[in-house]
């Protein structure tokens, strides 16, 4: 019998639903959700490396939300994103009670999480700057990518504007992971906080995780 989740109110819900959304169409097709008490952890993956020679680094995004109480026992287990989406339709209009997928699912990206302490402040970055940034990597790969480009082509030339720096040890893709992920709007600022391999920027709104290749 699978788990079940709590979650705490409807607008929790919704946030959930909005943000699998955005990781369907912007990332990897499964998501690894973990509980730490009464909240719920929601990594997705909007770039991972396509083999052990691709010099591109993970990028996670991460969103907490709330549950009216602890599950039983703590969840830690990688799903398919949709699975969960289609959960969540059936719940209805008032139903709040969401149920972990049976199906789990292998994924390299999801091997390895950030730490949950040993973070040490670096700064801060201009919010709408990522938002730019993130707004002008898509119209730059759109005007690279031929008509019909094979796997290969579109591999490359994302490599080439999301792996650009727009800060020590930040690439554009965590900006590009931020935009589409949805944690920039409203906001003015995004905290950077370093660990031994992780960067992390963070919003209001939810976190994007940079490993970097060495970790």
């Amino acid at each position: 019998m699978s788990e079940s989740l709590q979650l705490a109110d409807h607008a929790t819900r919704d946030d959930l639903r909005i943000f699998l959304e955005r990781l369907l169409r912007a990332g990897e097709p499964e998501v690894r959700i973990t509980t730490r008490g009464a909240r719920l952890a929601v990594f997705g993956c909007t770039q991972a490396p396509r083999g052990i020679t691709d010099p591109v680094p993970v990028v996670l995004v991460m969103r907490a939300f709330a549950l009216a109480e602890a599950p039983v026992e703590p969840v830690d287990e990688t799903v398919q994103a949709r699975a969960l989406l289609d959960r969540i339709a059936r719940l209805g209009i008032i139903g709040l009670s969401l149920d972990v997928p049976d199906v789990t699912m292998m994924s390299a990206w999801a091997g390895v999480l950030p730490p949950t302490h040993g973070w040490k402040s670096a700064g801060v970055i201009d919010a709408p700057s990522l938002g730019a940034v993130a707004e002008q990597g898509i119209a730059r790969v759109a005007d690279a990518l031929p008509e019909s480009p094979g796997e290969a082509v579109v591999q490359k030339v994302r490599a080439e504007v999301w792996g650009a720096e727009i800060a020590p040890g930040i690439p554009a893709a965590a900006a590009f992971a931020a935009e589409t992920a949805g944690f920039l709007r409203d906001e003015e600022h995004a905290i950077v906080t370093r660990s031994l391999t992780w960067t992390r920027l963070s919003t209001g709104r939810g976190d994007v995780l940079v490993r970097s290749i060495l970790g």
